[in-house]
């Protein structure tokens, strides 16, 4: 008989965790890497029971990993009965389905994983539409293996949301569907345009940033109504737009789907809403986790992704939040000898990104209404200056302008 690692009221699915790390790669990072996945795991609601990693200098072309960590991994799912397995990276078809057949569980790779949490999330039709598309388009190189995947597992994660009913074996179904599904998408779209062309006389800001920093909490918080907001990587997944107003100023402020590491484009171009209100903005609020211990690669993450969606070039206002968190991190970190661990301190933090990127960079704890003020006094500046730019005959104009004469009369 199978052995058993928890006891849960309602069962939940179990898997184990897979990392393939380059041997260059430093242990602290590959560890943390898995935290972040065990974190996506906890997120669709499935119990992490152990973590494997072997560092390669290339994943095994036929299992990912090779023959003795699959022995290994094999046994243990075995005697745990484990559900899935779970890898950090994305696998191709033919590794799928070589890993099925040598380990008979589910596998499930970052790609799979990551839509499930989206189709788990989205709310809208448009959200919908474009989870059950992505959906389709992840399975059409896999349908060879897929009824032995479905066959052995009835639904579950990787299995569920808008497209888990219909999978289609027939490649050629599956290519209409999809067909079908970009039409409905494009109806949407316009719609959608057309709402936008009637709020062209506002300044648009899009928070911005990687998963689980805490822009839902401020956009709660900058305009005074509740946007979901949990402790969970893609909490958000629908792109949320309220109308703000700060100092009679006012604006279009959204909340987005947040970034993370190995996202492919291919997925983040599945959810066009949240990327209209980030290309179509005016200002991007770069929300940050300062907290986090690669808070700097999150950065470079966001970056990247806003350069791959041709965002790059946006005026930013970056926003460090959690600064509650890096306080008590800064007073706990101590060596032996009662010293400090070397991290800088806010007001370092704050000179260097400062030189880095020529603007204020704004620090707050969103949570905990810190320095929040501060937060709105510049982005108000921001704001009024674009819209006295773009819009100075606009009917909202007349109090902006003002703000912004005033502004220059005190300067």
């Amino acid at each position: 008989m199978a052995k058993k690692l928890y006891e849960t009221a309602k069962e939940k699915e179990t898997a184990i965790l897979v990392a393939v790390p380059s041997k260059t790669q430093a242990d602290e990072k590959t560890q943390e890497y898995l935290d972040e996945l065990a974190f996506l795991t906890e997120t669709v609601g499935a119990v992490t029971v152990k973590k494997f990693v072997q560092k390669l200098e290339h994943p095994d072309s036929r299992t990912f990993v090779g023959k003795g960590k699959l022995d290994e991994i094999r046994a243990f799912v075995k005697e745990y009965n484990i559900d899935m397995v779970i890898f950090d990276d994305d696998l191709t078809p033919s590794q799928v389905r070589n890993l099925e057949r040598e380990l008979e569980v589910k596998i499930v790779d970052r790609s799979l994983l990551i839509l499930d949490i989206f189709a788990q999330r989205a709310k809208t039709a448009q959200s919908r539409t474009q989870v059950e598309m992505a959906q389709y388009q992840y399975f059409l190189p896999r349908l060879t293996n897929l009824w032995t995947h479905l066959s052995r597992q009835k639904g579950g994660i990787g299995m569920r949301g808008p497209g888990e009913t219909e999978i289609e074996t027939d490649r050629r179904v599956v290519r209409d569907k999809i067909a079908l599904l970009r039409d409905k998408l494009d109806k949407l779209d316009k719609q959608n345009y057309q709402q936008r062309k009637a709020r062209t006389d506002l300044v648009r800001v899009a928070l911005v940033g990687y998963t689980n920093v805490g822009k839902s909490t401020l956009m709660n918080l900058l305009s005074k109504s509740e946007v979901f907001a949990e402790n969970k990587l893609f909490a958000t997944v629908d792109a949320t737009v309220r109308k703000v107003v700060l100092d009679n100023v006012p604006f279009l402020l959204s909340d987005t789907v947040g970034f993370i590491r190995k996202l492919p484009t291919r997925l983040i171009e599945s959810f066009k809403s949240t990327l209209d209100e980030i290309r179509e903005a005016d200002l991007l609020v770069h929300v940050v986790d300062i907290s986090h211990p690669s808070f700097e690669e999150h950065i470079e993450v966001v970056n990247k992704t806003l350069k791959d969606i041709e965002s790059g070039d946006k005026p930013v206002l970056l926003v460090f939040n959690k600064i509650d968190q890096y306080r008590t991190q800064e007073a706990d970190e101590l060596n032996d000898m009662g010293e400090g661990s070397g991290k800088p301190t806010l007001e370092e933090l704050k000179a260097t990104y400062m030189a880095k990127i020529h603007a204020p960079a704004i620090f707050i704890s969103a949570k905990n209404n810190l320095n929040i003020d501060a937060l709105r006094e510049e982005l108000v500046r921001r704001v009024a200056a674009i819209h006295f730019e773009r819009y100075p005959n606009a009917p909202t104009s007349q109090p902006v302008n003002q703000y912004h004469n005033d502004q220059q009369n005190q300067e």
